[in-house]
């Protein structure tokens, strides 16, 4: 019979699934408040983010246009909430947050769902008002108090045992099939970086990231392993050390390790930040100057990562969806 009275739901960013939506997708991104916040009036804020998302339009699609035409972040959401939904035996859907296209259906589809409980999977381990919060003040505006109710979500899990596993033996399986020595490598950990007056206001998004890094590293002791952050938008602060600063200045970290294996923290799935950024704007510079560079891939479509997200999801504690929102 299957959980009769539950549903999954599984959400995440969303990303241009062709080079027609990037202009929609960065407009819904940059004047999204929860990702940008300034003291300016929401009305001028979005007049100047809509101006923003105008002009980048054009050079985010020559970047899209290098790594397939699309982000696969759509197509991986959706195979990971099928492949978990079978693994739970519960009717399932998605939500992707900066894919206006598919709200409308999104909406109609929770507004009828008979199941009187909904299990909300976000796929960012780490928690950060501006990712998982961003959703959950969406569901708050967007949907009535009877169907927020039923949302019982997974807030994070960022040192889950079955994610700390599943990561790690993705980062295994990599080594491997590079034939790199764990002793031989430097694993830098470059997760999504915030602005640190974010973090001052309450935002446990690099706390977590740390404690996942500190797990994570536990696994290859041999290894030598680094944390940064990347994708600095804007001219405020961000939280430190950047990736694109340490790629400036390799020989202050690389020692005497072959390898440099980039590995992407904060990311499910892989998407511009690791497919472009990465591979064009920090892996293939420090090949330039003569270092072994490569980009361990995202958990993506594994089998491990589908079991590890079955056993966050048998756990009871649950997380209710008004207190997950920035106040």
């Amino acid at each position: 019979m299957g959980n009769s009275n539950k549903a999954l739901l599984v959400v995440n960013f969303g990303g241009p699934r062709n080079l027609q939506e990037v202009p929609d997708f960065l407009e819904a991104l940059l004047t999204d408040k929860d990702v940008i916040r300034t003291p300016l009036p929401g009305f001028v804020q979005d007049f100047i983010f809509k101006r923003i998302a105008r002009k980048r339009s054009d050079k985010v699609a020559k970047d899209y246009g290098l790594i397939g035409g699309k982000s696969p972040i759509f197509e991986d959401t959706e195979w990971m909430a099928s492949h978990l939904a079978e693994q739970i035996d519960c009717p399932f859907f998605t939500f992707h947050r900066y894919l206006r296209a598919t709200h409308k259906s999104f909406i109609e589809q929770i507004m009828t769902l008979p199941q009187e409980e909904i299990l909300v999977f976000p796929l960012f381990p780490q928690f950060s008002y501006a990712t998982t919060g961003s959703i959950a003040r969406f569901f708050e505006k967007k949907l009535p108090p009877s169907v927020c109710k039923k949302l019982k979500w997974v807030c994070s899990y960022f040192s889950h045992e079955k994610y700390i596993e599943a990561f790690a033996l993705t980062i295994q399986n990599f080594l491997q099939e590079k034939g790199f020595l764990e002793e031989e490598t430097i694993l830098l950990f470059s997760a999504h970086g915030l602005p640190k007056s974010y973090i001052e206001q309450g935002d446990p998004y690099q706390r977590q990231c740390e404690a996942s890094f500190q797990k994570l590293s536990e696994k290859f002791p041999k290894a030598l392993s680094k944390l940064s952050y990347q994708s600095q938008f804007g001219k405020s602060a961000w939280i430190t050390p950047s990736t694109l600063s340490m790629c400036q200045r390799p020989q202050e970290w690389v020692e005497d390790k072959k390898h440099i294996v980039f590995v992407p923290l904060s990311f499910t799935s892989d998407h511009i930040e690791t497919l472009f950024e990465v591979e064009y704007e920090y892996v293939q510079p420090l090949r330039d100057l003569g270092y072994s560079a490569h980009r361990c891939p995202a958990l993506g479509r594994s089998p491990f990562w589908v079991q590890a997200a079955k056993s966050i999801l048998s756990e009871d504690w649950k997380c209710r969806n008004r207190c997950l929102i920035r106040r």
